[in-house]
């Protein structure tokens, strides 16, 4: 049995070039459709695991804003408690004093203890609402991180039961894709994925219709269609960039002579 010998890319003729890209596009094609098929899943997932995290790391930062304050209530109960007795002490201290001078001085201290007192009191009930407002905030994070993690439980699941129905197939079609391109002058291919890129549909070689570009529909001269039939050249639509391909290379004469007849 003799081994058949692989052909350099650049010895092809035109028409095995625009045969091998028109089955390499055929086939990109159909992996497109897969991803078409998976639709904006992917990034749905992605936006929710962003959510998901943002939500997580919203919590625990609250959590850590209220350790934060309930840490400060209690130093400020430890120092109205520390303030009273003061205060105490302050004022068995006035039933023994030898002046009003002494008097006076203790008044004052037992005047600016109460003041701290209030003012310790103050920033408890402040420190407390605003706890019970971050509380508040975590609950409803918490609601809404449930909801989130429930949609992306969701989403994923929808996402892997289509990957996994899918993913052979877009296996094989990359394999016969990538055997495909190594058939295909690099320049050439290149040129190929540049217009596929730029292409609204991703289709970067399309074949003539009722005289016209597959791809953009602009009539073609005589003289083009006649020389992309006679595939003695790479052509490409003035218009949109496309290469293009005579129906009977793409195989598509036979529809096109049916719809002639039907009309």
């Amino acid at each position: 049995m003799t081994k058949e010998v692989k052909k350099d890319p650049t010895e092809l003729t035109v028409e095995e070039k625009l045969r091998a890209l028109y089955q390499l596009q055929t086939m990109l094609s159909e992996i497109d459709k897969i991803k078409t098929l998976r639709g904006e899943l992917p990034l749905e997932v992605q936006d929710l695991e962003d959510d998901v995290a943002g939500l997580s790391t919203r919590i625990e930062k609250l959590k850590s804003e209220m350790d934060e304050l309930k840490k400060s209530i209690s130093a400020k109960k430890i120092d109205i408690e520390k303030g009273k007795a003061a205060v105490e002490k302050y004022k068995s201290q006035q039933d023994n004093v030898r002046n009003n001078r002494e008097y006076d001085v203790l008044s004052k201290e037992i005047e600016f203890q109460s003041l701290e007192i209030e003012l310790c009191e103050k920033k408890i009930k402040e420190f407390t609402a605003e706890l019970k407002d971050k509380e508040e905030e975590i609950g409803k994070s918490n609601e809404a991180l449930d909801e989130r993690q429930k949609d992306l439980e969701a989403k994923k699941s929808e996402l892997d039961e289509i990957v996994s129905e899918t993913k052979q197939e877009e296996e094989k079609l990359r394999e016969k894709a990538k055997v495909l391109e190594t058939k295909i002058e690099p320049r050439l291919l290149q040129a190929f994925k540049r217009i596929r890129k730029n292409s609204r549909n991703g289709l970067g070689i399309v074949y003539v219709q009722r005289d016209a570009c597959g791809g953009c529909f602009n009539k073609i001269p005589p003289q083009k269609q006649l020389d992309i039939r006679m595939r003695k050249k790479i052509i490409v639509c003035e218009y949109c960039g496309r290469i293009m391909v005579d129906p009977e290379l793409a195989g598509v004469v036979e529809e096109q002579h049916l719809s002639s007849i039907k009309k």
